[in-house]
């Protein structure tokens, strides 16, 4: 009699470490010798060198040989969601910091289980696109951010959680500005100034799926960006949610943010977020792939 196969959660996430560590490699030892790196523009102010491409191809050679049953969606490579879960992946996250000597940047991989796909033999088949898993890695701090759905977020293997910021006016809040892509510059703007002067500050520091992460681990108390990748924010999307916040679609349509409209903080700051957001946001700005 045959058995349903269900997630392998445990399985699925030494995969992604595994992956991750070994595109963490690739990019450490390119970050010693960056004169030797070739980089090309793919638009204005979107950069990739052979470092991102080295890192994306080990990865998809691990997650291909370890978990074979799952799609996978990379950045430099493309793919398009399929099975029951799909791994959206981000070799190099912070590209432009990691081309200039900044050592603020990461490997991100985030397992995104289709609607219908059933995760356990007690539950309910996902009646929506749910963040499963994710790893993100930070090389240059030796951090490595994990998560399992319903099972908690973790740092280096111990519990996180989200800050316990009361009110936006007590808080930190990271961003990212438009940088390439200024076809939302009009709706992000007045949410910048809207948040210089209600918040403790803002810091940008050109990492989203870190940016995420730290609000998972309380050093950022909240976050917001816009016109991002899918792959820019699977990961931390499930990050924050494990770790006792809310990650979201900004405009409330989908139920992750795929399209890269993120709004993240934890649970008592977030309706505060979204209520500085919302007078400045317009129909959603879809972004060519």
């Amino acid at each position: 009699m045959l058995t349903k196969n269900y997630l392998d959660f445990s399985r699925a996430l030494e995969a992604g470490i595994t992956a991750a560590h070994a595109a963490a490699s690739i990019l450490q030892a390119y970050a010693h010798n960056r004169s030797d790196l070739v980089i090309d523009h793919k638009s204005r102010n979107d950069l990739v060198s052979q470092a991102d491409r080295e890192a994306e191809a080990a990865i998809l050679e691990q997650l291909t040989k370890l978990t074979p049953e799952f799609g996978i969606v990379a950045e430099e490579t493309g793919g398009k969601p399929t099975g029951t879960a799909t791994w959206y992946i981000d070799p190099l996250d912070g590209t432009t910091n990691f081309l200039h000597g900044i050592p603020h940047y990461a490997v991100s991989l985030g397992l995104i289980a289709h609607a219908g796909t059933q995760l356990q033999a007690d539950t309910e088949p996902l009646s929506r696109d749910t963040p499963v898993v994710s790893v993100v890695y930070d090389p240059c701090r030796e951090e490595l951010f994990t998560a399992i759905y319903q099972e908690g977020a973790r740092l280096n293997g111990e519990r996180i959680y989200c800050s316990t910021s009361q009110s936006l006016s007590d808080s930190i809040l990271g961003t990212g500005v438009p940088f390439r892509d200024f076809s939302f510059a009009d709706q992000y703007m007045p949410t910048f100034d809207a948040a210089l002067h209600t918040t403790r500050g803002i810091r940008r520091l050109g990492a989203a799926a870190l940016d995420l992460a730290w609000v998972a681990c309380g050093r950022f108390d909240a976050y917001w960006e816009m016109g991002l990748a899918p792959w820019d924010v699977a990961a931390g999307t499930l990050l924050v949610r494990e770790a006792g916040g809310q990650a979201e679609d900004m405009y409330g349509i989908d139920p992750w943010p795929v399209k890269g409209y993120v709004a993240a903080a934890n649970k008592q700051v977030f309706p505060e977020l979204m209520a500085m957001l919302k007078p400045h946001l317009t129909a959603p700005t879809i972004k060519k792939e």
